[in-house]
């Protein structure tokens, strides 16, 4: 691992803890989970795409949810999967908010591997919401973490 790989994963491990803490990042706080993931993604040690298909605001838990997950996702990618690139989609689907986040990395077999503890994490946050996580991946075909919470009605 590079000096500017470990600087820029120490800085995403402090998001996290952050926001596992309950400390609401001001990005996040100020103009939502589109800018402040965008804004993750210029730091990342590899390209990350990402497409936030126009979303709006959302209540503080959910937004907070989604990029904690959407973070640890991307920590993951850095630190196991040997990507090259990373995308990131976020979008409204009738109520819920969904979101991917994949790569072009190793991949692994998903049936046989165990989930770690970021990712029990990570379906943990989102099952207190609502909402559920589902991992894709296959030896040799990257991997994609997908989450959905439910928003009620309407946006905040």
């Amino acid at each position: 691992m590079t000096a500017r790989t470990a600087k820029i994963v120490a800085e995403a491990l402090d998001d996290l803890r952050d926001l596992a803490r309950g400390i609401y990042p001001p990005l996040l706080a100020d103009q939502g989970l589109a800018a402040a993931l965008s804004a993750q993604a210029r730091k990342a040690p590899l390209p990350v795409e990402v497409d936030s298909d126009g979303i709006g605001r959302f209540p503080q838990e959910i937004e907070a949810a989604v990029c904690f997950c959407v973070l640890e996702a991307l920590q993951n990618i850095s630190k196991y999967a040997r990507a090259n690139a990373a995308r990131v989609r976020i979008g409204l689907h009738g109520h819920d908010l969904t979101f991917e986040v994949g790569d072009d990395g190793k991949g692994f077999d998903s049936e046989r591997t165990p989930m770690g503890s970021g990712l029990q994490n990570m379906a943990d946050r989102l099952a207190a919401l609502g909402g559920t996580i589902t991992i894709r991946s296959r030896p040799g075909s990257g991997a994609t973490v997908a989450g959905r919470i439910p928003t009620a009605a309407s946006q905040a």
